[in-house]
């Protein structure tokens, strides 16, 4: 266990901090298919849905595959937040190649190296070193349904070593080899030749385990929705405005007191009263912390931080005072001073420890806090002919308490193109002074 706890960690810290709406992402596994690659969008703020014009539209979106032409190879290479760890990188090698009669086929590879970590056991003794990694692996295919409108699809094999093997009681080993598919879809001149809009839903698949399936996480599933506006389109002068808006399909539950009756469980899934299957509660709704399988989640995603609402909290983890109940006194200087509802008695865990109605709970939720969970990429590019590009961007995450403005720059000459892209932010954020360099090669 200290082993898995120790790697997840070093993930967590690494991963999880840059990528924004941490609640989420948090519940998910193979989080790395998130890093954005390119420095093209990464000067852009990341925000490339309704762009993809390139061989990394395999990744954005790889209905953009369909409209491209010839054959393309694309590199990426990207010391990994560099202010966390100084031996983790990141590598990216896209390919496309376009089919007359068929469409564009095409394809990346991602390479994570995590680094080298510490291995213990469960009293916390060093047992050597151990290097982890994450790999992917994708084919992408994107077809024309009319002269402006494509569709694309990608399926993709991963592996990751967190771990050698498991630690004491634990059985199996610290790897995982899941598969996953990406769906995308790109209309151009929507309305007017200066709009076009993209969708995807990508990373869909079955849960990911390590060491075993009661330990299963889902797949980082997300759903983007992109709008390119050509603000400028002359032969000399282009400028676009771009935006991507993010939301995670993943709904995750910790134990939750749905039926408000003071306690997690204490029933089987008939609602009989039970002790060794206690998981649900009277009605047969699952108390204790459950993950919504992906046929599921991509619907409750939307509203299990509102409309279905339920109790977030247990004894000792916060929550345990409400205000209805005079949970809440003020004395003579006007402090608010607090007084614990027991675990039980009506309206516990409403509130927060600093008087705070919390996330899913009470009359107050509404649609906000899904709001509040998404992520906008902001992004604006600007080409002279097609050799020189100035681009600038900004990355808005509310909920992760990310935001980050970028800068990059492009060329391009005789079917080679070199981009940059630099992230900056607060000092000491994980991103902040990350450069991206990235070739791109037609032929």
């Amino acid at each position: 266990m200290q082993l898995l706890k120790k790697t997840l960690f070093h993930l967590g810290i690494c991963l999880l901090i840059p990528l924004g709406n941490l609640w989420a992402v948090s519940e998910a596994a193979a989080i790395f298919l998130l890093i954005s690659p390119g420095a093209r969008a990464g000067g852009m703020g990341e925000a490339q849905v309704a762009v993809a014009n390139d061989a990394y539209a395999s990744y954005w979106n790889p209905a953009g595959l369909a409209f491209l032409p010839g054959r393309e190879i694309a590199l990426m290479h990207v010391n990994w937040l560099p202010n966390l760890v100084s031996d983790m990188y990141y590598e990216f090698i896209a390919f496309r190649q376009h089919v007359p009669s068929l469409g564009t086929l095409g394809g990346h590879i991602i390479y994570l190296n995590l680094g080298e970590q510490q291995r213990t056991d469960e009293q916390g003794n060093p047992l050597g070193t151990f290097t982890s990694f994450m790999f992917a692996m994708t084919g992408s295919y994107g077809a024309n349904i009319s002269d402006n409108a494509a569709i694309g699809l990608n399926v993709k094999i991963m592996h990751q070593k967190l771990a050698e093997l498991g630690a004491g009681a634990e059985k199996g080993k610290g790897k995982s080899t899941d598969f996953a598919f990406d769906v995308g879809y790109l209309h151009k001149e929507l309305w007017t030749p200066r709009l076009d809009i993209g969708l995807t839903i990508t990373n869909i698949g079955p849960k990911v385990s390590f060491i075993d399936e009661a330990q299963a996480d889902p797949m980082p599933t997300n759903f983007t929705f992109g709008i390119n506006y050509k603000l400028i389109d002359s032969e000399f002068n282009k400028f676009h405005l771009v935006l991507d808006i993010d939301k995670m399909l993943v709904a995750s539950y910790p134990d939750m007191d749905w039926n408000n009756d003071g306690r997690i469980g204490g029933f089987d899934k008939d609602g009989h009263s039970s002790i060794t299957n206690a998981i649900y509660n009277k009605k047969g709704q699952q108390e204790t912390a459950h993950t919504d399988p992906i046929y599921i989640g991509i619907f409750t995603s939307w509203v299990d931080d509102w409309y279905l609402g339920g109790d977030i909290d247990k004894p000792g983890k916060g929550g345990s005072y409400d205000k209805k109940i005079g949970g809440y006194k003020i004395n003579p200087d006007g402090d608010i001073v607090a007084t614990n509802v027991e675990w039980g008695e009506p309206g516990y865990g409403k509130y927060n420890d600093d008087g705070k109605l919390e996330v899913g709970t009470g009359k107050k939720r509404s649609i906000k806090n899904e709001l509040d969970e998404m992520i906008f990429n902001f992004g604006m590019e600007y080409w002279y002919s097609k050799y020189f590009a100035l681009r600038a961007g900004y990355y808005y995450d509310k909920t992760g308490k990310i935001n980050n403005p970028t800068f990059g720059i492009g060329l391009r000459f005789a079917g080679y193109g070199f981009d940059a892209g630099f992230t900056l932010g607060e000092p000491g954020h994980p991103l902040t002074n990350t450069m991206r360099f990235s070739l791109n090669m037609e032929f």
